[in-house]
């Protein structure tokens, strides 16, 4: 899956769990201070990746060491999870 696809399918998976209108785009924060999802609705995002995962026909992994790691976290932007989504349906 190219990036670009990957970029669309984070972006509706976040607008979908979100009850209001938000601008979201590819430098979104999604975790720390300035993020647009509290811990719950981030959760339902990977949640959702996770099922358009299987559609795909791959297992997408949110959970990983590096996912939960600060400096590389992929919960950095929506484009870091969308490298990471992208990247796994590759492998």
């Amino acid at each position: 899956m190219k990036i670009d696809e990957a970029e669309d399918i984070v972006i509706s998976a976040i607008v979908g769990v979100l009850d209001q209108k938000s601008h979201v785009s590819r430098d979104t924060v999604l975790v720390g201070e300035k993020a647009l999802l509290d811990s719950m609705k981030l959760v339902e995002v990977c949640l959702l990746l996770e099922d358009l995962a299987q559609e795909e026909n791959f297992e997408f992994d949110w959970t990983s060491e590096n996912a939960m790691s600060k400096s590389k976290s992929i919960f950095r932007s929506v484009s870091a999870l969308a490298e990471e989504f992208s990247k796994q349906s590759e492998a």
